[in-house]
């Protein structure tokens, strides 16, 4: 069950890239859950999530002995959602909020870089891909709002 809750459903199983699965998977419920209920209750649920997170990792990398397992993608989940939540849901935000999440997570730059290098355990894990979300969510609001100031109208 721990490991099926951490590779959000077997998406951080996957061989390739399995950081950009969960993201993605990640987006598409972030999606759902703005038409079901509001930016608000997915902010909520990233919080929730990041914070029930850390214990569950802390104990699942006692198990393994390794430190922020690449199949360990609950974090991408919690930072997209974080990005989304931020930033809006219209497609447009939504995708934009997806490209910069996963651009952050990659190049893990300032201050997010050195969470991920300095800070051990389920807060490591989660802190850098919460951080990494806020600034998406920034960056996707800002650009969106530039767009629809110079008359360029997204979906």
């Amino acid at each position: 069950m721990q490991k099926l809750f951490l590779t959000f459903f077997g998406f951080g199983l996957l061989p390739k890239a399995p950081g950009t699965w969960g993201s993605i998977a990640g987006t598409v419920v972030a999606a759902a859950i703005l038409w079901a209920f509001s930016p608000t209750t997915l902010f909520l649920a990233s919080i929730l999530l990041f914070l029930v997170s850390i214990s569950i990792i802390d104990r699942y990398e006692a198990q393994i002995g390794i430190h922020d397992s690449s199949h360990i993608v609950i974090d991408e989940v919690a930072g997209v959602w974080l990005a989304v939540a931020i930033s809006g849901g219209t497609i447009s935000q939504i995708l934009l909020s997806f490209a910069f999440f996963r651009l952050l997570d990659i190049k893990k730059p300032s201050v997010i870089g050195r969470v991920d290098k300095n800070v051990k355990g389920g807060l490591g894990v989660m802190g850098d891909d919460m951080i990494a979300g806020f600034f998406a969510g920034l960056m996707s609001a800002m650009v969106y709002g530039a767009c629809l100031k110079f008359g360029i109208n997204l979906p």
